[in-house]
């Protein structure tokens, strides 16, 4: 019988027995609702979930009950055509996006999710385990629970022979994305879910296995990641980290990287990056995988292939692409106002759009952007890439707006990560989309073991040709018309 260790069956040890400095008890000092955030420090991950699958499930028993034959959402035919966009057609727990707040993770924004959840230190970034419970559980974790969370991840993160070797294996032609893939799916072979599954377990109990695998997979896609980066960039040489870290100080070290403030900055890329609503290209494959109880290996894969595309997951290395030309364009001049508006309209008069800048769906600035602009404004405040971002920061809603075209002028997460990045020494563009795999694992997977919860069904929309759209459609309103 496959069980989870420490995390599903322990008790959480005292707060005293963390190695770790945490900012929340002193944040949240004389906060009436202290006690209302947080999680019970005595109950585990496995039992604090089975509680709130139970709510959910009558939840939901008794929203569809009340609701289920009212309409969600309406289709036109120019959105059938137009991918769907903001067609209201399924739910999805773990994220909801506020047009003027931006991401909202279990109801928490960016800004109070800095404040609430436990980091390493005092008045540091969160910990994206603290954030892997917030999702799960829709709870504020103690720091006794982001211990042990970090603990029983730790624990899972060493990675198969097997896996290695394949990844030493393939060619380091093939694009980053398609290695990590790769490594995910060589994993498979360990999959609790899918033989537990094949030996019949009850419907009810597949969220378990699901959050079995999940674990597993997250704990191991730092060095998944690290085998990638160090294969194709820095000739194989692998590199050793304590798996003891947490995952982004894991992470960074194991890419060959020895410097705490960008151990910072990765664990505010985790926790930022790490999901956005259910309706996007990585976030639905999952779920779409999933659905047919394909195993959270295969499910997750496919995700990161979709996260790939460049429509999905390229807008960070496109920004950081385009800043570099910006930068060639004023060969050697100070970047003003005036010259990065006249490059600016450059770029729109032929034809490209500016990266970075635009959402469908926010309407303010992101946050995501705001909290890497403050975290720059604090550690690279005289860097020349972040002073030019900047400074577009104030040049280009101006220009967007007056050529009104994008309803949202204002910058999105994009603009900045690229160049945080870089300043800390990952200058390889093309491995910027694995780091925002890494973190989208936090939230995809989170909300695929909610689904093997609910027990939700396999997908199967309704498709109509184009033929069937004019001859029920075309011709019926020209009847009416007519």
């Amino acid at each position: 019988m496959y069980t989870l260790s420490r995390l599903a069956w322990k008790k959480f040890p005292s707060a005293s027995a963390s190695p770790l400095v945490w900012k929340q008890q002193e944040q949240l000092k004389n906060v009436s609702l202290f006690r209302s955030l947080q999680s019970s420090a005595n109950a585990s991950l496995k039992e604090i979930l089975g509680e709130k699958i139970q709510e959910m499930r009558e939840e939901v028993q008794e929203v569809r009950h009340a609701v289920g034959s009212q309409v969600l959402g309406s289709c036109t035919v120019d959105q059938a055509y137009g991918g769907m966009r903001s067609v209201k057609s399924m739910t999805y727990e773990t994220s909801l996006l506020d047009p003027n707040e931006g991401i909202r993770f279990r109801g928490y924004s960016i800004p109070e999710c800095q404040k609430l959840l436990p980091g390493i230190k005092q008045g540091g970034e969160p910990l994206p385990e603290s954030l892997l419970w917030l999702l799960l559980t829709g709870e504020i974790p103690s720091v006794q629970q982001v211990e042990a969370l970090r603990e029983e991840l730790s624990s899972r993160a060493n990675l198969p022979d097997h896996v290695k070797k394949t990844l030493n294996s393939v060619p380091i032609s093939l694009h980053p994305m398609a290695q990590f893939s790769i490594g995910i799916l060589t994993m498979q072979s360990d999959s609790v879910f899918a033989k537990e599954y094949a030996r019949g377990a009850p419907k009810n109990k597949l969220w378990e296995y699901c959050l079995e695998d999940s674990l597993t997979l997250i704990a191991r896609l730092p060095q998944v990641a690290a085998i990638v980066y160090r294969n194709t960039y820095h000739q194989g040489k692998q590199m050793e980290a304590d798996l003891k870290l947490d995952m982004a100080a894991r992470l960074t070290k194991l890419m060959g990287f020895q410097n705490p403030e960008f151990d910072e900055l990765m664990r505010l890329y985790l926790t930022i990056h790490a999901d956005h609503e259910g309706g996007n290209v990585s976030a639905h494959s999952v779920r779409l995988v999933g659905s047919a109880l394909s195993d959270p290996y295969l499910a997750f894969s496919a995700g990161m292939n979709g996260l790939a595309g460049p429509l999905h997951g390229l807008a960070n290395q496109n920004v950081l692409t385009w800043l570099l030309q910006v930068k060639e364009k004023l060969g050697g001049q100070s970047p003003t106002k005036e010259n990065l508006t006249k490059i600016c309209w450059e770029t729109l008069n032929s034809g490209n759009v500016i990266p970075g800048f635009g959402h469908a769906v926010l309407r303010r600035t992101d946050p995501r952007y705001t909290c890497q602009r403050e975290f720059a404004l604090k550690h690279l405040p005289n860097d020349e890439i972040f002073q030019l971002v900047s400074l577009l920061y104030e040049v280009v809603p101006k220009v967007l707006a007056e050529q009104g075209k994008v309803s949202n002028p204002w910058p999105n997460v994009d603009a900045h990560s690229g160049t945080l990045l870089r300043y800390y020494g990952v200058k390889e563009m093309t491995f910027y989309t694995v780091l925002f795999g890494v973190s989208r694992a936090l939230g995809t997977l989170s909300s695929l073991v909610w689904d093997r919860a609910l027990g939700l069904p396999i997908e199967r929309p309704k498709s109509v040709t184009t033929r069937w759209i004019k001859e029920n459609m075309v011709q019926a309103q020209q009847k009416v018309s007519g």
